[in-house]
């Protein structure tokens, strides 16, 4: 399932020039601003009222009520929590559940009828990487792999409670292929040297997925305020750190389990890694030809492998 804000992301190019006015109101102020009234939606992206209806009719609403109803429901399945779902959603009580818009046509059904339970969990994870791939923005990707690989930008990057698993799997494979790649560090008087070192030629590369984690807002911020850019990785309800970012990057976290699969996720930063390889090429291979020299000379497992 996208989040709305995704959802009116993919369809901006497609929206009048007044629409897209709405859109960007509604992106800036999310979700928050979806509950203000039309008028009040109208007066602050300077259209009529009028334009408002059309545009939430343009997403697939009869009215804003709908809309409103729409993103309400989204915001129960954001905040949602591994305990939440394991509750309501039938976990451990059986088969895996197939969530609404995932139900089975006939056919499906009967064949998986003939599948053990592993089979059914290998296609939820299968799945949810075929859709994080298909529907990620191309411009931000692009925009991504150009931040990462730019020789003077120096990277921070910063992870969750779970996901800075893979801010570290990602920072230890950029040290492999260039300089200045820095994971924010876990004692204070490190981490505020970090944060109050952030400039413009700063690359900040947060990790945030539901039950959003108030720190990533606040450095996002920090960062934004000193003109560096952020890569934000996050799910399809999208962080609050999507309204500070230069380029957003949602993974799918369909899981058979009350727990978000970062599988999906995974799959975005290793196809970010194969865009920083292809956009560093020869640079990119001799750092890590060096960075294998001086591990061996200096006594160290060489760095090649994963």
């Amino acid at each position: 399932m996208s989040s709305l804000a995704e959802e009116i992301r993919h369809r901006l190019g497609d929206l009048s020039p007044a629409e897209r006015k709405v859109a960007r109101v509604l992106l800036a102020g999310y979700p928050s601003a979806g509950f203000e009234t039309v008028a009040t939606l109208a007066e602050r992206a300077g259209v009529s009222a009028p334009t408002v209806i059309r545009f939430v009719n343009r997403l697939g609403y009869k009215g804003f009520p709908g809309f409103q109803a729409a993103l309400r429901d989204e915001l129960e399945e954001r905040s949602a929590s591994p305990l939440e779902l394991y509750s309501t959603r039938g976990y451990g009580s059986g088969p895996l559940l197939p969530q609404p818009d995932d139900a089975p046509d006939e056919g499906a059904r009967e064949q998986e009828e003939e599948q053990g339970e592993g089979d059914r969990e290998q296609d939820v994870f299968s799945a949810a990487v075929a859709r994080t791939l298909r529907e990620l923005p191309p411009h931000d990707l692009r925009a991504a792999v150009g931040l990462l690989s730019h020789p003077k930008h120096r990277v921070v990057l910063v992870g969750g409670r779970f996901t800075h698993l893979l801010a570290q799997y990602l920072a230890l494979h950029l040290m492999q292929l260039r300089d200045d790649v820095v994971l924010l560090p876990d004692r204070d008087v490190e981490r505020t040297a970090v944060l109050a070192g952030l400039g413009k030629q700063d690359v900040l590369v947060v990790f945030d997925y539901r039950r959003y984690e108030p720190d990533k807002s606040v450095i996002g911020e920090m960062a934004r305020r000193r003109g560096s850019k952020i890569v934000l990785f996050t799910d399809t309800w999208l962080s609050p750190v999507t309204n500070v970012a230069d380029v957003v990057l949602p993974s799918q976290v369909a899981a058979p389990s009350p727990y978000d699969s970062l599988v999906p996720t995974l799959a975005t930063v290793e196809t970010v890694l194969a865009g920083v390889l292809g956009q560093l090429g020869e640079a990119g291979r001799s750092h890590l030809a060096h960075s294998e020299a001086v591990a061996r000379q200096a006594g160290l497992q060489p760095e090649g492998g994963s």
